[in-house]
């Protein structure tokens, strides 16, 4: 069974900083396109990070600068590091993995980012 299990979110006041983790089990990450999505409140679901392989990656404009995404292929865990957080950036993360052989498409549950002072 394919799971996506996200941890990291919280409450944070604006400038702050705060880690997500995606674990996955039941698939191999090295074979999947691996992605952030975040959707707030009112708002269409919307891509964030995404990641294919080794260390190319590709950030939507508005967190550019402040957000990182990484991989660690052998802990099957991918991260976002997100600095400088403002309150549009508060929303619910969600963790996407898709097979880029079977294109087999994958989610997370979601982990709360609420940036406010």
């Amino acid at each position: 069974q394919v799971q996506l299990v996200e941890s990291g979110g919280g409450s944070v006041q604006p400038g702050g900083s705060l880690r997500l983790s995606c674990a996955a089990s039941g698939i191999n990450i090295s074979l999947n396109y691996m992605a952030w999505y975040r959707q707030a409140p009112g708002k269409q679901r919307e891509l964030v990070a995404d990641i294919i392989r080794g260390d190319s990656t590709i950030y939507a404009e508005a967190v550019k600068g402040r957000f990182t995404m990484s991989r660690d292929d052998a802990k099957k865990t991918v991260y976002l590091q997100m600095n400088s957080l403002k309150p549009e950036d508060t929303a619910v993360y969600y963790c996407y993995a898709r097979n880029i052989y079977s294109r087999e498409i994958y989610w997370g549950q979601g982990t709360q980012v609420t940036v406010s002072s």
